[in-house]
């Protein structure tokens, strides 16, 4: 009862921040900007949970709102407000007054106090209509599914009898993976750590090791000191396939924030290239490298035009995880979901061509690129990848262990990855 008659004012303060992040991608902004721009951390990590199942369940909420405003509302925050709120009410019914009373609290704090009326009555009217709502939306693929209809229907061809699955996938919370340096300690001695610090995890195979509950990063034991480092399972798979052996010459394009390059150095000792296109994500490419004490070298380049980092001596290896549509890592940014538009993927598409015609002539006979996405559509994986070897003759495809045409589709232990093997002849 004190909870009612108290309400913890932290959540009008993190309702209203969300609803600025939020607002953000209404206006065709990326939410991570919103999100960082937010003081302190306890209220961003709040505000943070609030966006994120706002626009996970924004093909619903959305759908609920415009039914539930009586003219349409052109304020981006003030509707953001009510989005955040009524994903709350859904995700926390239990506490439908709390909620109510410090949305409204939160429109005084986003300086709109003409909308505290507007966001009583909303929220009020949703608690008596909720559930027929969401039986009448959730009919509709776009409410069930929380996607836009264009995604879903890519979905459904590309994958017949899982797409239901992969759909889920992208509204659930995502798994909290690490990768274990085994330059400094092996898994299952990291394992008896995060026991010892009441972190319960199980081993996936590999240097992968599954957190039973997520974290923050300054709890995990040995962070600092570079034994361990957060990347998700599908992702750990890219050092493995790559297959480096001792003193090799390897480029890891398209490399920020830098967690493949270093795991390909925790893997094996070899001479490693990463390069982007960003300073500022360069800068976080050397910055993980020295937490981990690994050596490689960091260089500002476009993936695409090799004379703005090539020295002129080929690659024994190449890996180019190259931009794409990000469709198998939405649980992690669902923002993707509503600021993707359908006909940005053949963009992708067109600059992943380009960069593999540019790193394929930095790579020996006898070498072996691994091309990379974080998507699950086929354009931007084994049709591309097929395209290309149709203009190279000399270009053939190797067989990836325990991988069906190279996709891994977002699961309970990993996001959405392809990968594809290429090896080019040495005649």
């Amino acid at each position: 009862m004190s909870a009612v008659l108290n309400p913890s004012p932290a959540l009008a303060e993190s309702l209203a921040a969300a609803a600025r992040a939020v607002g953000g991608v209404l206006s065709g902004a990326s939410l991570n900007p919103g999100l960082e721009a937010i003081r302190p951390r306890t209220v961003r990590a709040a505000a943070q949970d609030l966006s994120f199942n706002a626009l996970r369940g924004y093909g619903l909420i959305d759908a609920a709102l415009d039914r539930l405003l009586e003219r349409p509302l052109t304020d981006q925050t003030v509707r953001a407000l009510l989005l955040a709120a009524l994903a709350e009410l859904l995700n926390r019914p239990q506490s439908a007054h709390v909620v109510v009373h410090q949305a409204v609290e939160a429109a005084g704090l986003l300086g709109q106090p003409r909308a505290k009326g507007l966001v009583n009555a909303v929220l009020r009217n949703f608690l008596r209509q909720g559930a027929q709502l969401r039986d009448e939306i959730e009919k509709a693929e776009t409410g069930c599914f929380r996607h836009p209809q264009w995604w879903i229907d890519r979905v459904r061809i590309a994958y017949p009898a899982q797409w239901q699955e992969v759909l889920r996938a992208g509204n659930a919370h995502p798994p909290m993976t690490l990768r274990v340096n085994v330059r400094r300690a092996s898994v299952q001695s990291y394992l008896e750590t995060l026991a010892h610090a009441e972190l319960h995890a199980r081993a996936l195979g590999g240097a992968a090791v599954l957190l039973e509950r997520p974290c923050r990063i300054d709890a995990l034991p040995g962070f600092a000191e570079g034994e361990v480092s957060v990347q998700d399972k599908g992702a750990q798979a890219a050092a493995p396939l790559l297959d480096v052996r001792p003193g090799m010459r390897v480029l890891d394009a398209c490399a920020a924030p830098g967690g493949k390059a270093a795991h390909l150095l925790e893997f094996e000792e070899c001479e490693l290239l990463a390069i982007d296109i960003s300073r500022e994500r360069a800068v976080h490419i050397d910055e993980n490298l020295t937490r981990l004490g690994l050596n490689g070298t960091v260089q500002v380049g476009d993936a695409v035009r090799p004379a703005t980092f090539w020295d002129g001596r080929p690659f024994d290896r190449i890996l180019v995880d190259v931009p794409c549509s990000a469709s198998g890592v939405v649980r992690r940014h669902p923002d993707i979901l509503w600021l993707r538009r359908e006909s940005d993927i053949a963009g992708f598409v067109a600059t992943q061509a380009r960069m593999l015609e540019a790193l394929w002539q930095l790579l020996i006979p006898g070498g072996t690129l691994l091309y990379a996405t974080c998507s699950v559509f086929p354009e931007e994986n084994g049709l591309q990848v097929r395209s290309f070897l149709g203009r190279h003759s000399e270009a053939f495809a190797m067989p990836l262990a325990g991988l069906s045409d190279g996709q891994i589709l977002p699961g309970s232990d990993t996001d959405g990855f392809y990968y594809a093997l290429l090896q080019k002849n040495r005649s």
